[in-house]
């Protein structure tokens, strides 16, 4: 929470930054291409360190290759790691895809669960991965997907304190109601890609500046 800000002040602005945020992008879908929740989980996994632009370069020829969760924990590992070379530390991506696969198939008849509980025990999936496929493919808001977007935008509207995913997300959790916490992840990944960069937030063109706790140090600094 920002400064002097009470929980339930917190959770007001946060209300009004999450209306603010979806008038500005009414469908805040994930940006990965999929056609079914196991292509979700193989997109997430693969999303890692890298662009979704790049996985949604690879994903359409793998998908095509690899069409259920037996072909994935049946691939070779050296041909599959060629697949999905160019998403970057594809030797432990290969290794996490086969993992997991193997436990869908051994574990659940090769379907993707529904539970956070049972995701976060495959190989490969965090609670990152585990929340994107459940309110991606689901619908089901279980948490708040935290990636670097979101981590870099809850600190900076002073939403969160700390610098761990999961503590980040429990922040968030306690700020909104259950049904718009899949949502709100979704907007401030959309947001940080547009607007709050990195390096140059674009803080005169921001929809929710008012909000912002930050805003004013980064406009100072481009005067």
């Amino acid at each position: 929470m920002a400064d002097r800000e009470t929980k339930q002040q917190a959770r007001s602005r946060t209300r009004k930054i999450l209306t603010l945020l979806h008038k500005k992008y009414p469908e805040p879908k994930v940006a990965l291409d999929f056609s079914n929740p196991l292509q979700l989980l193989i997109a997430t996994i693969l999303s890692a360190q890298c662009t979704d632009v790049r996985v949604n370069i690879v994903t359409p020829g793998l998908f095509k290759k690899y069409r259920s969760a037996l072909d994935f924990a049946n691939a070779n590992p050296a041909e599959l790691e060629q697949d999905i070379r160019s998403t970057g530390f594809y030797r432990n991506k290969t290794k996490s895809i086969i993992s997991c696969c193997k436990s869908l198939v051994e574990k659940h008849s090769g379907k993707v669960p529904k539970t956070m509980e049972e995701l976060v025990q495959l190989g490969g999936v965090g609670r990152k991965t585990a929340n994107c496929v459940l309110g991606g493919a689901y619908g089901i808001n279980a948490g708040v997907v935290v990636d670097t977007h979101v981590r870099r935008l809850s600190q900076r509207l002073g939403l969160a304190t700390s610098d761990d995913p999961e503590k980040i997300e429990l922040e968030l959790m306690d700020l909104l109601p259950q049904d718009d916490w899949y949502l709100f992840g979704n907007l401030l990944v959309w947001h940080g890609r547009k607007i709050c960069d990195a390096r140059k937030p674009d803080c005169l063109n921001c929809s929710i500046q008012k909000l912002c706790p930050s805003a004013g140090e980064f406009m100072k600094l481009k005067k």
